[in-house]
C-alpha cells in the first residue's frame, strides 16, 4: 500500500516536471524567436541608418531641423484637411468609375458622327473650300480684299437682287432664248439691208427695250417702276 502511494507521488511530481520543462521549452524558443526577431531589427536599423546617413548627407545644405518639426506640426495641423482632400479624391474616384461608362459611350457615338460625316463628304468638301481660300489669298492682294470689304455691302445687295424669282425667271427666260437663236450674218451686209431689217415690228420693239433701259440706266429711279412700250409708236 505503501509502496502505490510512493509510485502516485512519484508520478505526480514526473508530471509536473514534464510541464515545466515543457514551460522551460517554450521560454527557450519564445526567447531565440526575440533574439531573432532583434537581431532582423538591428539588420535594418542599421541599414535604414546607413541609407538615411547617406540620402541626408545629399540634402543637409538644403534641410535643417527645425524645418521638418515645422512640417510635422504643419501636418498635424491640417489632418482634417488632409483626410478631407482625401475624402474628395475617394468621391471623384468614385465618381469616375461611375461616369467612365457614359465618357466611353459618347466617345463612341461621336466616333459614329464622324464616320458619317465622313461617308456624306463634309471632309472633303471642306478640304475643297480651304483650297478655294487658297486660291483667293493668292490672287487676290491686300488692297483688293480690302476694296472688296468696303463694297461688300453693295455686292451683297448686287447678289440679293439676282437672286429674286423675277430676275431669275428673266435671267432663265433669256438664256432659253439664247439657245434657240439660229442667227447667221452674211458677209456681204448692206446698208439697205440694215436700214430695212429696222423697219421690222420685232427690231423696233427691241430698240425701243434698249433705250428705255438706257435711260433708266442713266436716271435710277428709287423705286420700282414698270415700264410699258408702245411698239405702236415706231410704226
Amino acid at each position: 500500500m505503501e509502496e502505490i502511494k510512493t509510485q502516485k507521488q512519484i508520478d505526480e511530481i514526473n508530471r509536473k516536471l514534464d510541464i515545466i520543462l515543457e514551460e522551460i521549452e517554450l521560454q527557450r524558443k519564445h526567447r531565440r524567436e526575440m533574439e531573432d526577431l532583434k537581431e532582423d531589427l538591428m539588420r535594418v536599423g542599421k541599414d535604414f541608418y546607413d541609407t538615411a546617413v547617406v540620402e541626408l548627407e545629399a540634402v543637409h545644405d538644403h534641410v535643417n531641423t527645425r524645418d521638418i518639426l515645422h512640417l510635422g506640426k504643419y501636418l498635424l495641423r491640417n489632418v482634417n484637411t488632409i483626410n478631407r482632400s482625401i475624402e474628395q479624391l475617394e468621391s471623384l474616384k468614385d465618381f469616375l468609375v461611375d461616369v467612365s461608362p457614359l465618357v466611353r459611350e459618347s466617345i463612341l457615338d461621336f466616333m459614329k458622327t464622324l464616320d458619317e460625316i465622313d461617308k456624306k463628304g463634309y471632309f472633303e468638301f471642306a478640304k475643297e473650300l480651304t483650297n478655294i481660300a487658297d486660291n483667293i489669298v493668292t490672287s487676290f492682294s491686300k488692297e483688293e480684299v480690302r476694296s472688296l470689304g468696303d463694297n461688300i455691302v453693295t455686292i451683297l445687295n448686287t447678289v440679293k437682287n439676282l437672286t429674286q424669282p423675277d430676275m431669275l425667271h428673266t435671267i432663265n427666260n433669256a438664256l432659253n432664248v439664247y439657245k434657240q437663236l439660229d442667227i447667221v450674218v452674211k458677209k456681204d451686209v448692206s446698208l439697205f439691208g440694215i436700214m430695212k431689217e429696222l423697219n421690222t415690228p420685232e427690231a423696233k420693239r427691241g430698240l425701243a427695250f434698249a433705250l428705255e433701259f438706257l435711260k433708266n440706266l442713266a436716271s435710277p429711279q428709287n423705286g420700282k417702276e414698270i415700264i410699258e412700250i408702245d411698239s405702236t409708236k415706231n410704226n
